[in-house]
This record gives structure tokens, sequence and C-alpha cells, in this order.
């Protein structure tokens, strides 16, 4: 994980600093996903697609297994 600092409205700033700490882990990861969302928006879909692919491959997921999972 990295450290950023962001905008945010006051509302949101008093919520999170209200938040629990596992809620502020949760608060965290959800506008991590939420801001990957949103950069994969404006990228070519090949490109999002063979970044997939690498990610699915650095996982442990080969071409193989992925058509044994699919003929299922």
């Amino acid at each position: 994980m990295q450290t950023i600092s962001i905008q945010v409205s006051s509302e949101a700033a008093q919520a999170y600093h209200r938040a629990s700490v596992e809620e502020r882990k949760k608060m965290e990861l959800l506008l991590s996903l939420r801001l990957l969302e949103v950069s994969l928006i404006h990228k070519p879909l090949k490109q999002v697609m063979s970044e997939i692919s690498r990610s699915a491959q650095e996982r442990g997921l080969t071409p193989e297994i992925l058509d044994d999972l699919l003929k299922d």
C-alpha cells in the first residue's frame, strides 16, 4: 500500500475521523478499488485486458487452467 493525500468534503473527512480503525481500513480499501476502477475506464480495452491477463498469470492462472475452467 502507498499513502496519498486527496481533497474530500468536510463531511467525508469527519466520517473518516469518527470511524474505528477497522472501519477506516474498509473505507481505504473501497476508495482504493474505486480509484482503480475509474483509472481503468480511461485505458483502451485491449490494454485493460492485457493488464488483467498479466495479473492473472502472476497469480498462477495459465491459459490451460483458464480453458479447463471455461469448459466446466
